[in-house]
């Protein structure tokens, strides 16, 4: 270990730990907001990366057949729901969500595809295709269980966990991708060489971190969901439709996860499976700031990053042991110093 092995280090934690805090904020926004540990967060980054692959090489990703059933499937849950009172705006507006919106897309996607239109377009257009499934998701596993216990939820994550590895497996194969670098030129900054892709991941972190902090301060839908955060059935008292603010958490989680997946897709293979341990260290960032707290959960996941790093460099084959370990101290310094809860 010397100071230019530290440096590259501290640069690849860094780099790790922008990714982490990304997934961080995202488990925070949605746990906030609607109580669910969002454990399929990382399946997001996995689907992203996996269709910028795809989208790379001029083809048409899976994700966008799979977003169509998933409206289908979220349509047939709200026809199910309409069966008592049925009306034509509610119906209109369900075609618009569930079918044109994903066949929209599907269509922009096939067209655009083969032409192999410029690296940010390919990846605006990997987040597009991701971002709605968070509705659908919502939709499907978790509008119909609002109100249930925070055990309850966590149960159906980890089912839909599951489930969306599942078919990543099916619809992309074993197989691991990579994606084309957005820029592949680098400069050097003292002993260290930085590349502009791991700028474009500090850059697009803090965006998104700032672009958070005016949506909850700024914007009428960003303070609906401080109020279902706060009080869930107060801020459905005032007339705040908490159906909406947790599909909204959800879209919202669906659209970093996609950008997360974007940003480390050129710079990591990805295999269908590879979000959930990246997800498990965004989770680890959440602890670490308190699952609560935006400002934390960033530092906590700079460190678990850092921590990475050191660890894969002196122990790798305890890198990960070392990690989900750090969560440890948090929890029993939590169990003494929060008190009793009204939700156990």
């Amino acid at each position: 270990m010397d100071a230019t092995i530290a440096t590259f280090l501290i640069q690849d934690g860094v780099t790790n730990g922008a990714i982490y805090a990304l997934l961080g904020l995202a488990l925070v926004l949605v746990f906030a907001v609607t109580r669910i540990i969002f454990i399929p967060q990382g399946e997001f980054v996995t689907y992203g990366a996996l269709s910028l692959a795809v989208l790379d090489g001029g083809r048409v990703p899976a994700t966008t057949s799979m977003l169509v059933c998933f409206g289908i499937a979220a349509l047939l849950f709200d026809l199910w729901g309409m069966r008592r009172s049925f009306s034509a705006p509610p119906l209109l507006r369900a075609l618009g969500i569930n079918i044109l919106l994903p066949v929209a897309i599907y269509a922009v996607v096939t067209v655009l595809a083969p032409l192999q239109p410029a690296p940010i377009l390919r990846a605006a257009m990997a987040v597009l295709i991701i971002a709605p499934m968070g509705y659908y998701i919502y939709r499907i596993a978790y509008r119909p269980l609002a109100d249930a216990t925070v055990l309850v939820l966590l149960i159906a994550s980890l089912g839909v966990h599951l489930a969306m590895m599942g078919l990543g497996l099916i619809f992309f194969g074993p197989e691991g991708l990579r994606a084309e670098p957005l820029s592949s030129e680098s400069f050097t900054l003292g002993p260290a060489l930085v590349s502009y892709q791991s700028v474009g991941i500090y850059i697009t972190t803090i965006l998104i971190i700032i672009g958070l902090y005016f949506f909850f301060e700024r914007t009428l839908i960003g303070k609906a969901l401080r109020a279902t955060a706060v009080n869930r059935l107060g801020a459905r008292l005032v007339g705040v439709r908490t159906q909406l603010t947790g599909s909204t958490a959800l879209i919202m989680a669906a659209a970093i996860g996609a950008v997360s997946g974007v940003l480390i897709a050129p710079i990591t293979t990805i295999y269908y499976d590879t979000g959930f341990m990246i997800g498990l260290k965004g989770f680890v960032a959440a602890i670490l700031g308190g699952l609560g707290n935006f400002p934390l959960t960033a530092v906590g996941a700079i460190a678990v990053g850092i921590v990475e790093a050191f660890a894969s460099f002196w122990a790798s084959d305890y890198k990960e042991i070392i990690v989900f370990s750090l969560i440890i101290p948090v929890l029993v310094w939590l169990s003494f110093s929060v008190g009793s809860h009204e939700e156990e």
